[in-house]
């Protein structure tokens, strides 16, 4: 395949490995195949082939690994007691699916919400029958990204909704889940989950004459149906399709098929080639929702050659006998389906391992232009990797070379001899797994070793781009992760220092773009998304701090704001917090007393125990109000945390509110006050803040017409801290994660179960600055509460942020349970949490 222009070696490169410990004994079984997985929320779960000879064997383990940790390995014992032969994630990323050669399938879920803990709930099996294609159910969401509208202002029209029925619906049209697994004897199985907790399973053959299945792959259409594609594993047999309709019936999973048109592979009708690749090695759908291509890939013992077809509808012709009888039928040409090879490659050496793109891009003729001409590749190309080392990545449609890695043993073709030398020594190290991330930057794969490996893929496959167009291509999927929730782990490993700046405010303009529903639904991720960003650039790390201190913010407003009640029921339409959000921002009142005249007390009456047990977060409100405005004087320096604050005014007003509840509160139960230490006795230093607060906020309290804080006011606030003594915020937890020490592109080598010594550099030096010494006491940052220098507690630790918290509550109020519940399945920052181990400090 001749390489088009400079893309060839640019576009791929090794970002880390990971390997297991090396142990005297530890062998590698070549012939047991391997597995990958690869979730939405940057999970991977992989399956190896070491066998060690005095421990237990790990061959028949799942392990997962959140890509930002990957030494931090949780290895589960599956209970499968043959090879694992599926691993499959579902749509949200936090359920995973395993099946074996004996016919076993189970389903995997989080315990506790933890990525690093994981059990076995509900499953199915075909009793002693190799499972060969696994699947979930399709849930009827479907996404298209049209590359040609990424300059409009509108994420509906980036990013459409495509109209696609679920594989199976409850009452009312609600996606019913489960799985569908098709066996090597030529069964096909589907399960369906209950609301309950009930599992219906039901198995069919997938046609009356049941034969051999070596290799099979499962699709969905839009109607609903589901397409399974099979073949025996010999080229010269036909690869046979059938559609699968599965429905429920007096509660009982009933299953319908149906054969579809046929295929034989090009290669063994080519006369030049007619017997020169024996078997079919990879038989795969384009996409799950795409059952109308096809990929193969037929291999003898040396090479592969890779067909790509497609299913469409011809007319047929009809004899003119029939047209005279009846001139209906000359009308209208009768329609068949027939599968039409798209394209094929030349020659390629063994093929090991395949991996398709998950990123649904549209695929009209102008969305392809215009990503050609931009050079914005990610989702039009699929991985093939070779048993000499190397990955090619090749056009989902041309099959047309895009990108080459080569691998550690397959340096680049030198002269004959030494290639001749190198075919002798043995197998070399290949890929036997591989996947590609949900935005297609990123490639796993699994090597004959047991090693993982993570490359990096250009979104303009090694195509040099002006600085403009390569933060378009970051944006573009940047904001296809806002909308649909993925995590975009796989974007920072992208982004260069010198970008942070401008993907920020990139960012933030396009988000101003949305209308005000939509505003609200991706307004903490929008913050988080800013946090992870200026993690990556030594200059922005202070803002960092803000982001997260906002994401707190947010959460304690809200939490507040729900605990007060209206005093009579049939009040009307607004909820006490709005009325107090409403009251707050007419009444601009510096005197915090003539604020809270114009509320209604009742509404703020709190049992005494629930106002104790909120202390901390109170005290939170309260520290940060002081430190902000102890800050103002110096605001001229955006190094120090707290700096962007002092000119957003939506975040003052929520402090403003929050003040204003809180002193409320503080008549009800003075011991719930935030704690200040003041050099005398008789200041109100509530009332003092309130105040200053006040000036602040009417300063920048509308958007377009920000001004500056006048000299009484920054007087005012330099005496602060002779007046009290300004606190300590904490700011950030300490970040142990990958992506920061991959920036400067230079290879990191891991080891699974092993932390990394934390290598020094920019970015991190930067970052200590605002973190606690390892040596100082512990703190659990949501719930504001001291855990000392040796905790006794277990803990989990956010995988994207580094925040800290306890696993179980120590307060039993509903109040706590409330805030508790906001942060329950993810971080504030919309992380995954992972268990801590007892000995972290």
């Amino acid at each position: 395949v001749p390489l088009q222009g400079p893309t060839a070696s640019g576009a791929m490169d090794l970002a880390y490995v990971c390997e297991w410990e090396k142990k005297p004994k530890s062998n590698h079984c070549p012939s047991i195949p391997l597995v990958c997985a690869w979730s939405c929320r940057n999970l991977i779960a992989f399956t190896t082939d070491l066998k060690n000879e005095e421990e237990k064997d790990l061959t028949h383990m799942v392990h997962i690994i959140d890509t930002e940790h990957p030494w931090d390995v949780y290895s589960v014992n599956s209970g499968h007691t043959e090879v694992i032969t599926c691993l499959e994630w579902d749509q949200s990323g936090s359920r995973l699916l395993s099946a074996d050669a004996d016919g076993h399938i189970k389903c995997w879920s989080m315990t506790d919400h933890l990525a690093n803990s994981w059990e076995n709930t509900v499953g199915s099996m075909v009793e002693g029958d190799p499972v060969v294609a696994l699947s979930w159910l399709h849930n009827g969401v479907k996404l298209a990204l049209h590359v040609e509208k990424s300059g409009a202002s509108n994420f509906g029209e980036k990013f459409s909704r495509v109209k696609f029925s679920p594989s199976l619906t409850l009452f009312g049209g609600k996606p019913m889940e489960g799985w569908i697994a098709v066996t090597i004897s030529g069964l096909v199985t589907v399960s369906l989950l209950k609301p309950n907790g009930q599992v219906l399973t039901s198995t069919e053959s997938l046609c009356r004459l049941r034969c051999r299945v070596a290799l099979a792959d499962v699709a969905f259409t839009g109607g609903g149906n589901i397409v399974v594609a099979t073949s025996d594993g010999s080229s010269t047999s036909p690869v046979q399709f059938y559609k699968v309709c599965v429905s429920v019936v007096n509660e009982k999973c009933k299953i319908d098929t149906e054969i579809l048109p046929s295929l034989f592979m090009r290669c063994t009708t080519d006369p030049a080639r007619k017997d020169k690749y024996p078997a079919i090695t990879h038989l795969k759908f384009l996409a799950r929702d795409m059952s109308e291509q096809v990929l193969l890939c037929a291999s003898n013992q040396n090479s592969s050659i890779v067909e790509c077809w497609s299913l469409r509808k011809e007319g047929l012709p009809v004899n003119n006998i029939f047209q005279q009888i009846s001139p209906v039928v000359g009308d209208k040409q009768p329609m068949i389906l027939k599968w039409r090879i798209l394209s094929a490659t030349n020659d390629l050496d063994r093929v090991s391992a395949v991996a398709l793109p998950k990123l649904p891009i549209s695929l009209t003729n102008t969305d392809l232009k215009v990503a050609n001409d931009t050079k914005f590749f990610p989702g039009l190309g699929l991985a093939l990797a070779f048993h000499d080392g190397s990955v090619h990545i090749v056009h989902r449609l041309s099959l047309q070379m895009m990108a080459v890695f080569y691998g550690s043993s397959s340096q680049r073709p030198v002269d004959e001899q030494t290639i001749k030398r190198q075919r002798t020594a043995g197998p070399l190290v290949h890929f036997k797994a591989m996947q590609l991330s949900w935005t297609s930057l990123a490639l796993a794969g699994i090597d004959s070793h047991g090693k993982l490996s993570m490359l990096r893929i250009s979104p303009s496959m090694g195509h040099v781009l002006d600085m403009n167009m390569s933060l378009r291509h970051l944006l573009f999927l940047l904001e296809y992760c806002m909308v649909t929730g993925y995590d975009w782990w796989d974007i920072l490993l992208h982004v260069q220092p010198n970008m942070v700046q401008n993907l920020v405010e990139k960012l933030h303009e396009e988000y101003m773009r949305q209308n005000a529903a939509l505003q609200q639904v991706l307004s903490t991720r929008i913050v988080a998304m800013k946090a992870s960003l200026c993690k990556l650039s030594s200059s922005t790390i202070a803002r960092v701090c803000d982001y997260h201190a906002k994401l707190f913010l947010i959460a304690i407003s809200c939490t507040l704001k729900s605990l007060l009640r209206p005093h009579f029921l049939n009040t009307p339409d607004k909820s006490p917090g709005d009325r107090l959000t409403e009251i707050c921002s007419k009444i601009t009142d510096i005197d915090i007393d003539k604020v809270m005249i114009n509320l209604k007390t009742e509404e703020f009456v709190l049992e005494m125990t629930t106002l104790q047990s909120l202390q901390q977060l109170i005290q939170w409100v309260g520290d940060f109000v002081l430190y902000l405005l102890a800050s103002l004087p110096n605001q001229g320096s955006p190094v120090r945390p707290g700096h962007s604050f002092l000119r957003d005014g939506a975040s003052l007003g929520m402090f403003r509110e929050l003040m204003v509840v809180i002193r409320i509160w503080g008549l009800l139960k003075p011991s719930c006050l935030p704690v200040y230490t003041a050099t005398s006795d008789t200041q109100d230093s509530m009332s003092l803040l309130f105040r200053l607060l006040t000036k602040l906020w009417l300063c920048c309290r509308e958007e377009n017409h920000i001004t500056e804080p006048d000299d009484t006011l920054i007087d005012e606030c330099c005496l602060l801290p002779s007046q009290l003594l300004i606190p300590n915020i904490d700011w950030l937890p300490i970040n142990d994660g990958i992506i920061s020490k991959l920036q400067n592109k230079q290879l990191v080598r891991l080891q699974f179960g092993k932390a990394p010594g934390l290598v020094g550099h920019a970015v991190s030096s930067q970052f200590d600055a605002f973190v606690r010494a390892p040596g100082q006491p512990k703190i659990d940052h949501l719930r504001r509460l001291h855990l000392g220098a040796y905790p006794t507690e277990e803990c989990k630790s956010c995988t994207r942020c580094g925040c800290v918290t306890m696993l179980k509550s120590p307060n039993k109020v509903t109040a706590v349970k409330q805030w508790e519940q906001r942060w329950i399945k993810n971080c504030l920052c919309g992380g995954l949490w992972r268990r801590m181990p007892l000995s972290y400090s």
